[in-house]
């Protein structure tokens, strides 16, 4: 038997098999005899809370229905809605305010036919407010009840509410009432001390959201035994209200199943306890058994290199240790034969690498050349007599820029050139590098550069090469758009230098980022996948600090931050 499964049925007959009988035992005895009762309890109270709903919503139709008749009976208030007597304009105005405080209503409007409100009592001055949507939905809604969000100076108020009319003087007029629909209300609605009622209103998309309100009783919790549906009035796109439907959620807090559930569970405790005692000791017995071995596995394998790989694993087990010892002898076969060809092909790659680095870096030394060469030949063609000006204004760039490669010649002909630290203007060399750069149309590098920067501990020529290839990356990212690269320079709070290069180009995703500084790594055409390769070893060279924020189509920010004193623990990358 191998050993895993010698754990695993160890484990399993010491701890598992019990915990499983336990369990089986006990949630036989529950269900059988709790589940039955249980269920017909909490069906009879949801019943029962359902039939209460009903009962308020017809309690607001006849609240309606009196008020309606008190209204046929009013000569003033025909006077102001029928006639249109101005001198009864304020009694209309305040009729809804006061009708609502009298039938106990907390809302209450008055509309005419054509859905203007006449009164309201939540805001006196929504008179003449057209609202002919809300009866209509009312009369729509099944039952001729549905919760709708009034408006009062408080904020929006959740009402349940119903419509009835009125005819005075031949013209028809609409009550629309309703009552709070708030925790009161809900905990009214719980037939059971042991029961909770909550409300899901429908989002956007008409689906039921998550509880948006639930009664105050201490039965918050339990499963949801009934969803009885209500009509709800949900405002619409354009200001026009549509007709969902809303859910009252009646919960029970089964507190006899948890108490009884409680109880099991210390029962689990004290059997868990005495299985993970009774694992432990199986599983020392076994680690015992099966270290020895391991650990002379383990010694073996420190004691491996590259040096020193004639060693053999005994693989006189029958097990997986024999069977990893046997594999690890097959593994020394191979890694000595092929140890060899390894130190070949790591030559052969830093020879390929090498190589690939002096191509990158010439080519951005010759780009400026390149480009001040294109532009005087055009000057040449179409401006002959400016020719010798613009070779003056150019001949700076083409002197810095042969510089440069003169310059990393001699360092590459040294193989591993020797940093020349002395301090150094940023501001000099970023002018350098925005002067020479070669842009495609419709694009500037600017600069915004702290005139007080203080010098930076750096090699010029290894921080020109820094925001040489900075500045070529964030030209190339504008994808032939207009667009602009701002180099800016500022000093840190501890006399250190910041040096910023930002573009406006396409960004990258944070999989592209991941992957932005591996060697030959790019997403151009052409490219070499070097550029920010070299910038982070340059700038780990300098002790600087380089961070990069970038966003799809928002574009990419390099800072580079250079200590003040480069040996100083907080200069280190």
């Amino acid at each position: 038997m191998t050993f895993r499964a010698r754990l695993m049925t160890a484990f399993g007959v010491v701890a598992i098999v019990p915990l499983v009988v336990i369990a089986f035992g006990v949630r036989r005895e529950l269900d059988r005899r709790l589940t039955a009762q249980y269920r017909a309890r909490v069906a009879a109270l949801a019943r029962v809370t359902g039939a209460d709903l009903a009962q308020r919503g017809t309690a607001i139709g006849s609240r309606l229905s009196s008020l309606g008749e008190a209204l046929a009976e009013d000569d003033r208030f025909r006077l102001a809605a029928v006639r249109g007597v101005n001198t009864e304009r304020p009694y209309l105005l305040d009729y809804a305010g006061r009708a609502m405080r009298l039938t106990g209503l907390s809302m209450l409007q008055i509309q005419d036919s054509s859905g203007r409100i006449l009164s309201s009592g939540q805001f006196r001055n929504e008179y003449d407010r057209l609202e002919p949507d809300l009866p209509a939905l009312l009369a729509a809604a099944p039952g001729g009840a549905a919760l709708v969000n009034a408006r009062t100076p408080d904020g929006p108020l959740l009402v349940l509410a119903r419509s009835d009319s009125v005819r005075l003087g031949g013209r028809t007029f609409t009550l629309v009432g309703g009552i709070a629909v708030g925790r009161t209300f809900l905990s009214r609605l719980a037939a059971d001390s042991d029961l909770a009622v909550a409300l899901r209103l429908p989002d956007s998309a008409g689906r039921t959201a998550p509880t948006a309100l639930r009664d105050s009783s201490g039965a918050g919790g339990g499963d949801v035994i009934a969803t009885l549906p209500v009509p709800y009035v949900a405002a619409g796109s354009h200001g026009r209200r549509t007709l969902q439907t809303a859910a009252f959620t009646v919960s029970h807090s089964p507190k006899a199943l948890e108490a009884l559930r409680s109880s099991v569970d210390r029962w689990f405790l004290g059997v868990l306890v005495l299985s993970a005692s009774a694992a432990l000791v199986g599983a020392a017995w076994l680690a015992e058994r099966t270290s020895r071995p391991l650990r002379a596995l383990a010694d073996r394998t420190a004691r491996m290199d590259f040096e020193r790989l004639d060693m053999e694993f005994p693989a006189g087990r029958d097990d997986e240790i024999g069977a990893l010892a046997r594999l690890m002898n097959a593994m020394m076969r191979r890694l000595r034969a092929s140890v060899s060809r390894v130190r070949d092909a790591e030559r052969r790659a830093a020879m390929g690498d090498l190589a690939r680095q002096v191509n990158h870096d010439v080519k951005n030394g010759l780009a400026p050349i390149r480009h001040v060469l294109r532009h005087l030949t055009q000057v040449e063609q179409e401006h002959p007599e400016q020719l010798a000006a613009v070779f003056a204004e150019r001949r700076a760039t083409l002197e810095a820029s042969v510089a440069y490669l003169d310059t990393l010649a001699r360092n590459y002909a040294r193989l591993t050139p020797r940093l020349d630290v002395v301090p150094c203007d940023a501001n000099a060399v970023a002018r350098g590098v925005a002067a020479g750069a070669a842009l495609p149309p419709n694009t500037i590098v600017a600069l915004d550069l702290d005139e007080h920067l203080p010098v930076v501990p750096a090699d010029a020529l290894v921080l020109r090469r820094i925001l040489t290839n900075l500045v070529s990356n964030a030209t190339d990212a504008l994808d032939g758009r207009s667009g602009g690269v701002t180099i800016s320079s500022a000093r840190v709070a501890d006399g250190g230098v910041r040096v910023t290069v930002t573009d406006t180009g396409r960004g990258m995703t944070r999989e592209q980022l991941d992957r932005a500084f591996d060697d030959f790594y790019t997403t151009k055409a052409g490219g070499t996948g070097l550029g920010l390769s070299i910038v982070r070893r340059l700038v780990t060279d300098l002790h600087g600090v380089l961070r990069v924020d970038t966003q799809p189509g928002a574009g990419t920010t390099v800072t580079i931050t250079f200590p003040a004193d480069p040996l100083s623990p907080n200069g280190m990358t």
